[in-house]
């Protein structure tokens, strides 16, 4: 473990100042107290997660022309390990990079497009019968519990367009269809497509750093007095009232906390763009952004867990910018035919470009002995095989990131034909130092960790 050896330190707060203007310090080894372990400094390694979900599967050798026209599987370990034509972008990260055969997820066969999104990260198929939503807790979520109480936001889930989309949603089923996420069996977590408003989320509403600080010092005044006057009325309510004031005194301790961790954010040496004005019509800029603004939730440890549908479930969104001037749907409905498994190879590798854009951000962020990529784990993949079919066998799904040392790359895993996709999520579990039994239910449910992760 690494120690620093300064013979005196600066405080973490420390500011150049001059003619009135106060410039924070990005953080320095002298603002280390001299012996103290890495561990226990702001320079910590600190663990993140990370979900990017692609819908519509990808071209396998899931095609009546085999491994032909199969452009995603990667093959080998070490020295041997070749990336798949549609994963080549990640290259210059391979030994952070490890490729899967053979995982399936039957928690959503059957659904086509519906319950794909939320059974990605549960492996749990929906009470079908319920009016509203019924599952289960998914893995960002249970990741999110363990290390995501330490940051303003406990997690964040994003997309590039709304999830809501007529091919995937109907009735009940929207409540699968548009997110990934579930913080309990009847908590879906809704997706936000507006880069305003997550830019708000994380930073606190305000287009600058100066109307932010004043915005804060204001509401930051304004739960002080509600707080005490909640205080001073529950001695005077009855015993049910005095529950549903508890729980509203909750909410508003919540927003304490949030607020206090936001007065303690870490944006030295950190380039802070004004806030955006809201959804972009250009596709390219839109998805480049939320990266953007998900690259900077890590880098200001804003968030330590993230969810993303970089593209909706049932899209008709169509990419004139990568010479596909077709819808992703109507595209992936490839009926075999050559040109458009071609045109869906190029929306798939871009979005994985896109991925990889983000990646060499997270590596360039240096953090305690490493980088941010050292210390995170991320998974990005899809629900479903081949699109054309609607399966969910074999699913196209890549692990990348140090995890702090728990996980090594530079290989393609082929487990056993059929293996649940759940085998792969308890793994995911284990190297955030989560144990569980299991993980999915039924026909989904784990049957063990894979032990070449």
């Amino acid at each position: 473990m690494a120690n620093f050896l300064t013979k005196k330190h600066l405080s973490r707060r420390t500011f150049l100042r001059g003619s009135g203007v106060a410039l924070g310090l990005p953080f320095l080894d002298a603002m280390v107290p001299a012996g103290t372990a890495l561990a226990k400094t702001d320079a910590a390694p600190k663990a993140r997660a990370g979900f990017f979900y692609i819908p519509h599967g990808a071209i396998m050798n899931n095609t009546i022309y085999g491994k032909e026209v199969d452009t995603w599987s990667s093959t080998g370990k070490g020295a041997d390990f070749k990336l798949g034509k549609t994963l080549a972008s990640l290259e210059p990260y391979k030994k952070y990079v490890t490729t899967f055969d053979n995982l399936e997820n039957l928690a959503a066969l059957g659904s086509v497009h519906t319950y794909n999104p939320a059974t990605w990260l549960s492996c749990v198929h929906p009470d079908t019968q319920a009016k509203d939503a019924s599952m289960s807790i998914t893995l960002d979520q249970i990741i999110a519990q363990h290390i995501g109480q330490k940051t303003a936001l406990p997690s964040l889930e994003v997309c590039s367009e709304t999830t809501i989309q007529v091919a995937a949603c109907g009735g009940a089923g929207c409540y699968y269809a548009s997110t990934t996420s579930y913080a309990g069996p009847h908590l879906p977590l809704p997706m936000e497509y507006n880069p305003r408003k997550v830019y708000i989320e994380l930073l606190g509403e305000g287009d600058t750093a100066a109307e932010r600080a004043a915005l804060l010092r204001e509401n930051k005044s304004l739960l002080d007095m509600v707080t005490d006057r909640a205080k001073a009325l529950d001695t005077t309510l009855g015993p049910s009232d005095r529950a549903r004031m508890s729980d509203y005194l909750d909410t508003v301790r919540e927003l304490e906390r949030r607020m206090a961790l936001a007065e303690t954010r870490k944006l030295t040496g950190i380039d802070v763009p004004n806030a955006p004005l809201g959804e972009l019509e250009n596709f390219d800029k839109q998805v480049r952004l939320m990266f953007d603004l998900i690259a900077l939730a890590y880098q200001a440890d804003l968030t330590r867990v993230v969810s993303y549908v970089m593209v909706s479930e049932g899209t008709n969104r169509t990419y004139n910018f990568v010479g596909v001037p077709d819808a992703f749907h109507p595209v992936s409905h490839h009926s075999n035919d050559r040109e458009r498994i071609r045109k869906l190879q190029v929306i798939e590798r871009y979005h994985m470009e896109r991925f990889a854009d983000f990646l060499k951000k997270m590596a360039d962020t240096k953090e305690g002995d490493g980088s941010i990529l050292d210390q995170s784990l991320f998974l990005y993949g899809s629900n479903m095989s081949n699109s054309n079919q609607h399966d969910n066998y074999p699913l196209p799904e890549v692990l990348v990131g140090g995890a702090n040392g728990a996980h090594v790359g530079g290989k393609n895993v082929t487990p056993k034909p059929h293996t649940p996709l759940a085998n792969l999520h308890l793994t995911i579990l284990e190297k955030f130092g989560i144990q569980q039994k299991s993980f999915g239910s039924d026909t989904a449910i784990s049957t063990g960790t894979i032990s070449e992760v």
